[in-house]
């Protein structure tokens, strides 16, 4: 037992338990520990910045080709845009056979509109209309303290990097700084890491005690079929992506489990996005490839919450007896394609960019957001899973297109596990650019 409590899943597990038995037994006391979960995901969030700019300015001015970043770039988009329409397709097709709002049949009238405004407010600042309109960041120091966003960041890093390789050997001593840098944060990240049962814990926890179990009722249908869609995207979707790739989805979802316990105790998949580009990394692919491919993905490449906006959109319209004909329904997916790109991984960016999805059928009141208000919650922990797991996928599979994946290394991890080697959440991406 002692020796099985020194993995750290099993701590993040363990406090993931306390904290639901909490919020379920004292839900006042759950509720007051909500400063732990947001505080760790704060530390979290001050870290990936300087970290990202850190990877993809290192891994572009070490691969010493310009073009390079442009057909990572492009290949990366494709294979996010196919994926999408995939998850988006899956929702739809979910919501419709199983139909969770059918029978509600709730009177638009008795709405919360104000609950529902109220919500948006709060998560404002992750609005799609804002990541539109601050991609460009005002300074290159905002990039860092304006709140940002990783585009910005990722924006900053690429121009950067881009001007670096074109300094021949000028570049050196600034190459030398950054990886001293890079060590620094990551042993930054270190340290933030070890409070990831305390964040997870005290997450789970004013969860429970916020919202309770017993008042979920009827809506516990949709959660289901939610959940439902995201594990047949992932085992049918993913994993037939994977193995064109060369691996199994199951192994790699065992691979990171540590990062999706995170994720799950956090909501925030960001929590996990440094942790992730170590594990991908040590499957084999290229540090360009992953500094590039990851955090755009964080804003492009949300498979979970695609999967959310059809069927919460379909599940409002449902539940107020709203008949929305196959080309309505496609509008929707096709609007949710669009409005989907640049929700963080943030718990409230899903639900902000579902009422801009839903404006586009104006047959279904905004208000009816509130239906969902309570439970958007415990389906963000869902939206979360699916979006990390899917970026890992498109880190490996862009490698592979790229010839900067190294199979063997990747078969080897996937094979034994991430329990057979002891890689310290301290240590920086590896040097190798290529394979």
């Amino acid at each position: 037992m002692r020796a099985a409590l020194k993995h750290f899943y099993l701590w993040v597990i363990l406090a993931i338990i306390i904290g639901g038995l909490t919020g379920y037994a004292a839900p006042q006391t759950g509720v007051a520990l909500k400063p732990l979960g947001d505080g760790f995901i704060a530390l979290v969030k001050m870290l990936i910045g300087p970290v990202i700019f850190l990877t993809v300015v290192l891994g572009i001015a070490g691969a010493n080709d310009v073009k390079k970043v442009g057909r990572v770039g492009a290949k990366s988009l494709l294979y996010f845009e196919v994926v999408s329409t995939f998850a988006l397709g899956i929702g739809l097709l979910v919501v419709n056979l199983l139909r969770p709002g059918a029978g509600f049949h709730v009177d638009p009238a008795s709405l919360d509109a104000a609950a529902v405004a109220q919500y948006a407010r709060q998560a404002q600042a992750q609005s799609t209309v804002d990541v539109i309109l601050h991609m460009i960041p005002k300074t290159f120091v905002d990039a860092f303290s304006g709140g940002g966003d990783l585009l910005q960041v990722l924006l900053v890093a690429v121009l950067f990097g881009i001007a670096l390789s074109r300094m021949g050997e000028a570049r050196k001593p600034v190459l030398e700084l950054f990886e001293a840098l890079s060590k620094a944060f990551f042993g930054m990240v270190g340290l933030v890491m070890k409070l990831a049962p305390i964040g997870a814990g005290g997450a789970m926890a004013f969860t429970i005690g916020k919202y309770g179990i017993d008042s979920l009722g009827p809506l516990l249908k949709l959660m289901a079929c939610f959940y439902l869609a995201c594990v047949l995207f992932v085992l049918l979707v993913l994993g037939a992506v994977a193995r064109l790739a060369g691996f199994s989805i199951l192994r790699f979802v065992r691979y990171v489990r540590e990062e999706l316990l995170l994720v799950l105790g956090t909501s925030s998949s960001e929590s996990a996005l440094v942790p992730l580009m170590q594990k991908l990394e040590r499957l084999g692919c290229s540090r360009s490839v992953v500094g590039l491919v990851v955090p755009a993905g964080y804003s492009f490449n949300l498979d979970g919450t695609n999967i959310y906006l059809t069927m919460a959109a379909l599940f409002v319209a449902q539940a107020l007896n709203v008949d929305l004909s196959l080309g309505q329904q496609l509008s929707l997916l096709a609007v949710a394609m669009l409005t989907s790109k640049g929700a963080s991984g943030v718990t409230g960016a899903g639900f902000i960019t579902l009422a801009a999805t839903l404006a586009v059928v104006p047959a279904v009141p905004v208000a009816g957001l509130a239906l969902i208000l309570g439970i958007d919650r415990f389906m963000s922990e869902a939206r979360a899973l699916t979006n990390m797991i899917g970026n890992g996928v498109a880190t490996i599979v862009v490698a592979r297109w790229e010839k900067e994946l190294d199979l063997a290394v990747l078969k080897a991890e996937l094979a034994g596990g991430p329990a057979r080697k002891d890689c310290p959440v301290s240590e920086p991406p590896g040097s190798r650019v290529g394979v």
